[in-house]
């Protein structure tokens, strides 16, 4: 999966999450939940989604891997290449 892919993928998962939520206004490198305005709960729902929509369970000691936007796009596309 391209980075651009990976992208689409968080997009479209956190649109169910939070549709009012832009990726392309934040700062991807500023930490998700402040930057997107989501709490734990919306984290793990936004995690939920993706792991609906592609099969691939993100195991909870990876959660800091996903600090931000940048972050979770690069472990997307490298878990789902």
């Amino acid at each position: 999966m391209t980075r651009d892919d990976a992208t689409a993928l968080l997009a479209s998962s956190l649109h169910e999450i939070a549709p009012e939520v832009d990726l392309g206004g934040v700062d991807a490198d500023a930490p998700i939940q402040e930057e997107l305005d989501i709490d734990s709960m919306d984290f793990l729902n936004l995690v939920t989604a993706i792991h609906t929509r592609t099969g691939v369970d993100i195991p909870e000691r990876d959660y800091p891997r996903l600090a931000t936007v940048n972050a979770f796009v690069d472990y997307l596309a490298a878990v789902l290449a």
